[in-house]
């Protein structure tokens, strides 16, 4: 005796009333949240200094710090796959807001502006864990 087949509805067009927000998609206790809190809690006042304004607008530091640690936890370290994540993955949407920095300026600000402040960021990451 056959058994009939039941399959859960799949529709790929399904139109919704409202998006889901990425704080919906991304559960409470998800380590995604922890580096977001952490960071928020950052002196990164030497960091932001070293922007001089003028020109086009920047990346805010903090997100692109979040971005960055978060990427190391995941054992992710290519630019260009970070930049992916930012994408594709969302939790990388909802810690970087929606932004999506390229990896030119992934590459530039781990490079460039971190360069002389990531010891003493690693430092209070420490202090605050």
């Amino acid at each position: 005796m056959s058994r009939h087949v039941v399959f859960k509805r799949y529709d790929q067009d399904q139109l919704r009333l409202l998006p889901p927000s990425y704080d919906d998609l991304v559960l409470q206790n998800h380590p995604v949240r922890i580096v977001s809190t952490i960071v928020d809690h950052l002196n990164i006042d030497k960091l932001t200094k070293t922007y001089k304004g003028g020109g086009t607008s920047s990346y805010h530091p903090r997100m692109l710090l979040k971005v960055i640690i978060y990427a190391y936890l995941r054992n992710l370290y290519s630019s260009r796959k970070i930049e992916q994540a930012l994408q594709e993955n969302v939790h990388f949407m909802w810690l970087s807001g929606g932004n999506t920095p390229d990896h030119n300026t992934i590459n530039d600000f781990r490079g460039k502006r971190l360069k002389g402040h990531l010891k003493k960021i690693f430092n209070q990451v420490v202090i605050l864990l």
